[in-house]
């Protein structure tokens, strides 16, 4: 352990710190006793006010008599546990120490004796101290925005697909068919409760319900039924191999429109098919263009990681791998798979999921402190209506209503974390938009006039009138793009909240 001079005085608290290691220091703080003056009052008031004394009222004991009545002692400790928050808060604002963790205080950390100096010493891990480089200007590259006719096309025949009609056929089911079924499930020759669906409609080869129905309904016509193994891939018995029979109720042709004007009028707000097929070209490109802006984000904030060194406090990455570990599985809960079904499918070891799992989240946390420390060194302010954007936004992501979101925000004290998201945001729009972005055929990605649908602004905006900042700093800025605001340049998720 090395100490380093940084000792700050509060008023007559003295405090220093040693440091451990790059993210964890060893905090000392020395109150004088006239400091804990006020909590020693108030804990006499407290105690006294449970106590009955004849001739005296309660919360009117004098303290001679509460010492006689409950101990000296006793008033010491309640008072000390209740200074040492303040103290300790005021000793990381003091030395401008950023917790990650909560401090560790044993028995032995704290020393006191009455009428003289408290002095108390907690391990925390804390921020990182961060050697900032530059980071305006930096060069990246990213994929071409060219909409292939392919994918108009496709674009196309789905739309084709929503607007076709389906017609009763007295032939086996063929590829594409769409066949009305009904599926029953069973395991050792009992049928399964809960396991069975009536008068299901499904087109053949799509493949998104079990496995080996789309070769048993292939072939079968109406009034037909088959018996086939799968596993289940929701409810108790999710994954385990059972007996799934198959009854064919109706075989169904699905008919196309043809791809004219009429079915343009049909099928859009357009009149024919070449103002249809332009603006789902367009619409492909905006898609591709906010594509592009995420991945010129990603590639920007990789780079300038690339170039610092941010060391992570091990604990705090323990932690958060049991948070992101804990929120997969119930993800995977609520799709019915196990962790094991899914491993399986995506064909990965449990050690490779582990190690790409630590590596995202080692990853999120120095993003995350990058950013704040660039937020602090542009002195990054946020209006009150980019803040109600996020909040908003944050809302629609876990499906609640905004109003009742905002509230359980406030009822849990997340306000500063959201506060924290929107700069970091900010910080990274601020990076990106002064970055040299070019795509994959030399063409210089235009950044700052994209807005949130993908179209271009033709012009910059007239200037706004200001609106109040959530950060009351009069040097704050706020010169994020709208794009950014939009989230389309947006930060990382938030892995750890300071302690």
């Amino acid at each position: 352990m090395t100490a380093r001079p940084m000792t700050k005085e509060h008023a007559t608290v003295k405090a220093t710190t040693e440091t451990v290691n790059q993210t964890r220091v060893k905090l000392t703080v020395e109150v004088p006793f006239e400091e804990l003056k006020p909590s020693l009052d108030a804990a006499y008031k407290n105690i006294g006010s449970k106590i009955q004394v004849p001739g005296f009222r309660r919360g009117k004991v004098p303290a001679a008599i509460v010492d006689q009545r409950i101990g000296r002692a006793t008033v010491l400790d309640e008072a000390i546990n209740a200074a040492l928050p303040a103290f300790y808060g005021q000793a990381l604002q003091d030395n401008e120490l950023k917790p990650l963790s909560q401090p560790q205080i044993g028995p032995d950390d704290v020393r006191f004796a009455d009428g003289e100096s408290l002095t108390f010493s907690a391990e925390l891990d804390v921020v990182p101290d961060i050697v900032l480089p530059a980071y305006e200007g930096l060069e990246v590259s990213v994929e071409d925005t060219a909409v292939a006719d392919a994918e108009v096309e496709g674009e196309l025949q789905v739309l084709r697909e929503r607007f076709g009609s389906l017609t009763d056929v007295e032939r086996p089911a063929a590829d594409g068919d769409f066949v009305t079924i009904d599926l029953k499930a069973s395991q050792d020759g009992e049928a399964l409760e809960g396991a069975e669906v009536s008068g299901q409609s499904y087109k053949v080869g799509l493949g998104t319900m079990l496995d080996g129905l789309d070769e048993a309904v292939l072939g079968m016509s109406a009034g037909e039924s088959t018996t086939f193994t799968s596993k289940l891939v929701g409810g108790d018995l999710a994954g385990e191999e059972v007996d799934v029979e198959v009854r064919v109720h109706a075989v169904k042709e699905q008919e196309l429109p043809e791809f004219d004007d009429e079915f343009a009028q049909d099928a859009s707000e357009f009149d024919t098919l070449e103002e249809l097929t332009a603006d789902l070209r367009e619409r492909l490109l905006r898609g591709k263009r906010i594509q592009q802006a995420a991945a010129a984000r990603d590639a920007v904030l990789e780079k300038l990681l690339d170039v610092v060194d941010i060391p992570l406090p091990d604990g705090v990455v323990e932690e958060e791998l049991g948070h992101r570990r804990q929120q997969v599985e119930q993800e995977l809960t609520y799709a019915g798979m196990t962790l094991e079904q899914y491993l399986e499918k995506e064909a990965q070891t449990v050690e490779e999921f582990e190690a790409d799992l630590d590596d995202q989240v080692r990853a999120s946390m120095q993003a995350q402190f990058l950013l704040d420390e660039v937020a602090e060194a542009e002195k990054v302010g946020i209006a009150q209506d980019d803040l109600t954007q996020h909040i908003v936004r944050r809302a629609q992501q876990s499906g609640q209503e905004p109003q009742a979101y905002a509230q359980h925000v406030m009822e849990h004290n997340h306000l500063p974390q959201l506060i924290s998201e929107v700069r970091r945001g900010k910080a990274l729009a601020m990076i990106v938009e002064s970055a040299v972005v070019t795509d994959a055929s030399g063409n210089r990605v235009e950044l700052k006039r994209l807005q949130s649908d993908g179209t271009y602004a033709d012009e910059a905006p007239e200037p706004a009138e200001a609106e109040p900042e959530v950060d009351s700093e009069p040097d704050d800025v706020d010169e994020a793009s709208e794009g950014a605001q939009a989230g389309i340049v947006s930060a990382p998720e938030p892995v750890v909240e300071r302690a």
